[in-house]
């Protein structure tokens, strides 16, 4: 039995992730009370296989504080009892997630005459923290859209194999803000900038032409070769300890040139020994 439990803050997108899930066969529940997520299991485990082979729980704020805190210790518990359990998590800015209950005017689960939005979710964050630590996937939906959340939900659930960690490249611009989702952040902005060569401004770091510029410099390749053996050493540490997804992000000033193909080589590297690798381009559709 797989098992996917959803978390995170009001308003970050778990429904849209659990409606993902639910598109890919899994059967899904959503708000159910901690406290009856094992006797849950323990109903589909005598189910039909083909039924609730395959199942996600949407868990949140509405639960006791007492029975998010045991959620750490359930995962554990359900791992060792043979069934493959994992915790999505999903967060956004706090300006983030004012702005879009600005936009739909919901009322936030945790805020009420005496309390308001900004700290209905702060008051959030610190209760859901026991789950942030089981977290198995974190993502940060602070720049995604719903179709992009779908997509990556899908990409990173789906395809990721049992014992095989799941990784995921991600370009970024120091300028937009550091991905909150990131397990590594490394900062390739000492390279040389294609941007400063105005045949190669509007382009990306997919294009044929940087990609030349950038593999023309010796600083270049030994920054790839150098997070190259980095990573080749750290990765291994993480699959013994049956980490399931890993996600490494690599910074420059916009997030259009030199991230993007370092991104980009990086994959490529590691996708002969990891079966699950994919690349994101957090800044491309914001230049």
């Amino acid at each position: 039995m797989r098992l996917i439990i959803v978390s995170g803050l009001s308003g970050s997108g778990k429904t849209v992730a659990l409606h993902m899930l639910e598109d890919l066969d899994f059967y899904c529940v959503d708000n159910i009370p901690a406290a009856l997520l094992k006797p849950l299991i323990s109903h589909n485990l005598r189910g039909p296989e083909s039924t609730y082979a395959r199942t996600a729980v949407g868990l949140d704020a509405r639960n006791r504080t007492s029975e998010i805190a045991t959620i750490p210790a359930m995962v554990e518990e359900l791992r060792r009892s043979g069934i493959a359990c994992e915790v999505l998590y999903l967060h956004a800015s706090e300006d983030v997630l004012l702005k879009r209950y600005g936009e739909t005017r919901r009322k936030h689960p945790l805020s009420s005459s005496g309390v308001g939005l900004r700290e209905a979710i702060m008051a959030e964050r610190k209760l859901l923290e026991p789950i942030t630590l089981a977290a198995d996937l974190v993502i940060d939906t602070s720049q995604m859209g719903v179709h992009a959340l779908r997509e990556l939900v899908r990409e990173r659930i789906e395809r990721r194999r049992e014992g095989r960690l799941s990784l995921l490249f991600e370009s970024f611009g120091f300028k937009h803000g550091i991905p909150g989702d990131a397990d590594f952040v490394f900062d390739v902005r000492s390279l040389p900038n294609p941007y400063w060569d105005q045949s190669l401004r509007d382009l990306s770091g997919r294009d044929a032409k940087v990609i030349q510029y950038l593999n023309s410099h010796a600083s270049v390749r030994k920054m790839i070769q150098d997070l190259a053996a980095f990573l080749d050493e750290r990765l291994p540490e993480f699959a013994l300890v049956n980490r399931n997804y890993l996600t490494i992000a690599i910074g420059c000033t916009g997030g259009q040139h030199r991230s993007v193909f370092i991104a980009e080589r990086l994959a490529d590297h590691f996708r002969g020994e990891y079966p699950e690798v994919m690349t994101r381009h957090h800044s491309l559709d914001r230049i």
